[in-house]
């Protein structure tokens, strides 16, 4: 998790004919991330950590470690840490992250409660990944707001938690811009983000500030103005990210897949940080 790089990938999908076969196309084309989404149980369809085996999943891991693909672990949407039902389904997850030697395990915000409750649920799993080469990653749902992300990071670091190497923020574009606050300006939602929060892990898509259709970027608004991605490119530059940007879509033909991941990247490794 020192490296620096950018790098860009996709993930499991329900309407995927397998559950392996997004894993399959992202080695198959030279992808180097790829993220495994928990999403049974919520929505009826898609599948669970038992679905995939212990040996399976080391075969997964060695076959990503063969290819250079850092492995990411998407916990269920729906679950809640304040929540023993949820956090005990948590820690299947970061079981299914160790087996798959995964470097990230991401999940929801959970802020219902108030964000003192929100750390106080986290504790022992913070505590836990202290010992493991996983970071946690909180990623920002639409009703977040960006000084949510600001207190919880403030409120970490007077903790003594080390953000940014073991926990951090999962920014997700599409959710930036149905957010309240900033409906339909995800740029907003970025500039709100104080210098302190760690950005660690990107979800990429796109929507136009009604729904989470999770449109492939360079589909929506951004295929006739690409000027928002180029804005988002130039403050993640600025941020000095580095880590996975996982396109969460899984478009017909997955070939869209190569022309996102080509051209993000050549923004990220041509534009200049203002």
């Amino acid at each position: 998790m020192s490296e620096r790089k950018v790098r860009i990938g996709n993930q499991t999908a329900p309407w995927a004919s397998r559950i392996t076969e997004p894993f399959e196309y992202a080695v198959e084309n030279g992808f180097d991330a790829f993220e495994w989404f928990l999403d049974a149980g919520g929505m009826g369809d898609g599948w669970e950590e038992a679905d995939i085996g212990r040996e399976e999943r080391q075969e997964i891991g060695r076959i990503a470690l063969e290819h250079d693909i850092l492995l990411s672990v998407h916990a269920p949407w729906w679950l809640n840490p304040l929540e023993p039902a949820g956090y005990e389904h948590l820690l299947k997850s970061l079981e299914f992250a160790k087996d798959l030697g995964a470097a990230n395990l991401n999940m929801h915000m959970a802020s219902e409660q108030g964000l003192q409750a929100f750390e106080e649920a986290l504790t022992p799993l913070l505590h836990r990944l202290a010992d493991l080469q996983i970071r946690l990653s909180i990623e920002n749902v639409p009703h977040s707001e960006p000084e949510e992300f600001n207190e919880f990071f403030a409120r970490l670091a007077d903790a003594g938690y080390d953000a940014g190497t073991r926990v951090g923020m999962c920014l997700d574009l599409g959710h930036a811009n149905l957010c309240p606050a900033t409906n339909n300006d995800y740029l907003g939602f970025i500039d709100r983000l104080a210098p302190h929060v760690p950005i660690v892990h990107l979800h990429l898509h796109e929507n136009y500030g009604d729904d989470d259709t999770h449109i492939p970027l360079f589909s929506g608004a951004s295929a006739e103005d690409p000027s928002g991605i180029e804005g988002f490119v130039d403050r993640m530059k600025k941020r000095g990210f580095s880590g996975c940007g996982i396109m969460e879509v899984w478009p017909e033909p997955p070939s869209v897949l190569i022309q996102v991941r080509d051209r993000l990247l050549r923004m990220f490794n041509t534009r200049r940080a203002e």
